[in-house]
């Protein structure tokens, strides 16, 4: 079922949006986890605040990195996956290697911050890489052929051991976005949407692009994000130019999307009041019933 987007407020200063989204995300202090045990969870908001949206290319499961730890969101119930680790920045392969950084729960016998962290059975268990009690990404994604995260400062890294800085790009990224079938990334930041063809390597500076809050990849050529007044803008180009979509939301914490079989989006956002599924057809933006 779906029921036709609604109009929400908007609010009209930027600072004052990137500061509130920055203090959702956990970005201007990092709390441990809500949980007492890995196996008590709050019944009402099991997962605590979302962190980052992804999802998987290969087995199409929507995942929430979450203050307590991953979630599976595929069917209505999020369902818990693996320890409790507050999951600050997550991205996953295409062949579905998932890579984290965050904080440990209570309990865990792990550094913290966590550095880069390594999971290939699905979020079961995570294998330390690298910078160990001494980064905490709080955005990371991958592409076709890097592993890219910002702790302050922007890095890449082939093998996730090995790390180098990137750049150069001026402005603190909000969030970093790419499609782990392209070299094609992007930074959200309060000066608009930086794009880089090659990895992080080398930036383009906005061009007339949107301020966005999130953005998500649905596919290698499109991308949907938000402003921080809730417009929709898409882009069906790797981010080389946009368009509004006439929808409105309220503001979202993180986003992920995916082109469906019939050609529509599916869009997920964190917000204030839970995760809401979204689909986008092309004309209409519908929020639907879970």
């Amino acid at each position: 079922m779906s029921s036709t987007l609604p109009i929400f407020r908007r609010t009209r200063r930027w600072s004052a949006t990137a500061v509130a989204v920055l203090a959702t995300l956990g970005l201007a202090a990092c709390g441990e986890p809500t949980n007492s045990s890995a196996g008590e969870l709050p019944p009402a908001n099991p997962y605590g605040h979302i962190h980052a949206i992804t999802i998987v290319e290969s087995t199409h499961r929507v995942l929430l990195a979450t203050h307590n730890g991953l979630f599976d969101a595929t069917e209505t119930a999020p369902q818990k996956i693996g320890p409790t680790v507050d999951l600050m920045g997550f991205t996953a392969t295409s062949d579905g290697t998932f890579y984290a950084s965050g904080h440990p729960g209570p309990g865990a016998d792990l550094p913290n911050p966590l550095g880069l962290t390594k999971s290939t059975d699905g979020g079961e268990s995570w294998t330390p890489l690298s910078l160990q009690g001494a980064s905490d990404f709080h955005a990371l994604t991958v592409t076709s052929d890097l592993i890219i995260g910002y702790d302050g400062n922007l890095r890449s890294t082939v093998d996730g051991h090995q790390w180098s800085d990137i750049g150069p790009m001026a402005p603190t990224p909000y969030a970093l976005v790419g499609s782990p079938e392209s070299t094609v990334v992007l930074a959200t930041t309060e000066e608009g949407v930086w794009r880089s063809l090659d990895s992080g390597r080398t930036w383009s500076a906005p061009n007339g692009g949107p301020r966005l809050l999130t953005a998500a990849f649905a596919d290698p050529m499109t991308i949907v994000g938000v402003t921080p007044e809730g417009s929709v803008h898409l882009s069906l180009d790797a981010g080389l130019s946009w368009k509004g979509t006439g929808a409105e939301v309220d503001q979202p914490a993180t986003m992920g999307a995916t082109r469906n079989a019939d050609g529509n989006i599916s869009l997920w956002m964190a917000m204030e009041r839970g995760l809401v599924k979204f689909t986008y057809d092309g004309t209409t933006l519908t929020e639907e019933t879970r």
